[in-house]
């Protein structure tokens, strides 16, 4: 199978949007996807991006993506976020997910960071087992901890 990985445009969002809604689906949150076509490009182009955004195509089709972003640790300094990395169902096993972590991989090394971290589901067995074949260490003594914007409302209103 012949594939391109590349730099995001704007133009690629609307099907970026549709692998976004598809991993939600397989993460059991098909309703969770919020963001729009509209929100990817203003947030994600212009003079000020706050994500980077990679693309494997396949005979022109999207068929899978990685977006990244700084963070900053008090620790390392900075590092990239892997956000997601996501290849359409039907393209799993191909290889796709391999080349786009690689690509995030040499991203990272090009800009000098210290680390590249991101989050994986617990009961995502494929996903865990790639990555620590790969080299990467879960954290297992960490947790993920957010507040939503109902939360952040409901905080700051009580203060």
């Amino acid at each position: 199978m012949k594939y391109i990985i590349r730099d995001a445009k704007e133009q690629d969002m609307d099907q970026v949007l549709k692998l976004i809604r598809e991993l939600a689906i397989y993460e059991k949150e098909p309703d969770a996807v919020e963001i729009t076509v509209e929100d990817l490009v203003k947030e994600g182009f212009g003079d000020q991006p706050l994500f980077h955004c990679f693309v494997a195509e396949v005979q022109n089709e999207i068929v899978g993506i990685a977006l990244v972003y700084y963070r900053f640790s008090t620790w390392q300094g900075r590092s990239i976020h892997l956000e997601d990395l996501i290849v359409k169902e039907s393209m799993r096993g191909t290889g796709l997910g391999s080349a786009l972590y690689a690509e995030v991989l040499k991203y990272a090394q090009s800009k000098g960071v210290r680390r590249v971290e991101w989050v994986v589901l617990d009961w995502n067995t494929p996903a865990i087992n790639f990555y620590e074949k790969s080299g990467a260490k879960l954290l297992k003594d960490w947790y993920l901890v957010q507040m939503d914007k109902e939360g952040v409302n409901k905080f700051v209103a009580e203060l």
